[in-house]
């Protein structure tokens, strides 16, 4: 049998369908409508959009998946052929996620996701374990059944990041995540004051190297191990327009991994991370452009 390719990066779970709604405020008025501007279906969600940057970065990137037998997952595929994203799935009963984005003129949203897949879903080992076996590096999306591979990942030796995104430190889903992940991300959105201790229990308790927290237009913060603090990158200049900051996050998540596999060190793909966020900020949509390496690599030449 011939072994699988060995891909720099698999993204496991995270692929879904946006709607895009354009609103004038994020604060709805009590009315029974509202006119808005045309309202679209987008590939996006967390995965998707790890696994199309990491893609646009010349990773040799993979990417696995429940999604199901609708137009939704129709537009999926369609996707990723264009894109010449590997993708391999299996067909989930109750449908491909959704989810909707409520977005300010600004270019801040509000993401309303649905539940639909069954807390009892579980990928079967024989599906992922190959996929698992022949990569240097795995991205778990926070799905439930996600958590289920870590044992596999751990006893290959495949290192893991994580996004936890808006985590308040204390839910018990994310956990997991956040202590068996060798690089965690999350957002600021829900710690406030707490950003500093979370970010030090993640480190303390678990086997992350290093922990990033992603604050918008604040910038992100590093705690990595051995630095004496959490440390302060302020965001990168926008190259255009901010017009919608869905998929910075993922952006600039897969930069750091781009950065980080590439044998470079974590404030360089701070930077990085930072500069690719900033660019998907000036495109509609979730996960429609990504920065290309060269972009990349140019911009930070010129910061």
């Amino acid at each position: 049998m011939t072994p699988l390719p060995l891909h720099d990066v698999l993204v496991v779970g995270g692929a879904g369908v946006d709607t895009a709604v354009r609103l004038p405020s994020l604060t709805l008025p009590a009315a029974d409508s509202v006119q808005v501007p045309a309202i679209r279906d987008y590939v996006g969600h967390t995965g998707n959009g790890v696994a199309l940057g990491c893609h646009a970065l010349r990773l040799n990137t993979k990417f696995i998946d429940f999604i199901g037998a609708d137009p939704q997952g129709e537009l999926i595929l369609a996707r990723y052929r264009e894109r010449g994203l590997d993708f391999s799935h299996l067909v989930e009963a109750s449908g491909t996620r959704r989810s909707v984005n409520l977005i300010d003129p600004q270019g801040r949203r509000l993401s309303l996701y649905d539940g639909r897949h069954p807390d009892t879903l579980r990928m079967p080992r024989e599906f992922y374990l190959p996929f698992l076996s022949a990569t240097r590096h795995a991205h778990f999306s926070i799905m439930g059944w996600v958590a289920e591979l870590y044992d596999d990942a751990q006893a290959l030796g495949v290192t893991v990041s994580t996004d936890l995104h808006d985590w308040d430190g204390t839910n018990p889903h994310q956990r997991p995540f956040a202590l068996r992940s060798d690089l965690v991300f999350l957002s600021t959105a829900a710690l406030g004051a707490r950003r500093d201790a979370v970010m030090g229990d993640i480190l303390r308790h678990g086997r992350a190297r290093a922990v990033i927290a992603m604050a918008g237009a604040a910038g992100a913060y590093l705690l990595a191990r051995g630095d004496g603090g959490v440390r302060h990158f302020p965001c990168a200049p926008l190259p255009r327009p901010g017009v919608d900051s869905n998929g910075a996050g993922d952006s600039f998540v897969a930069a750091f991994l781009a950065t980080h596999l590439a044998g470079e060190g974590f404030d360089v793909a701070m930077r990085l991370g930072a500069i690719a966020g900033a660019y998907a900020c000036g495109c509609h949509g979730t996960h429609e452009q990504f920065i290309g390496a060269a972009e990349l690599r140019a911009r930070h030449a010129a910061m």
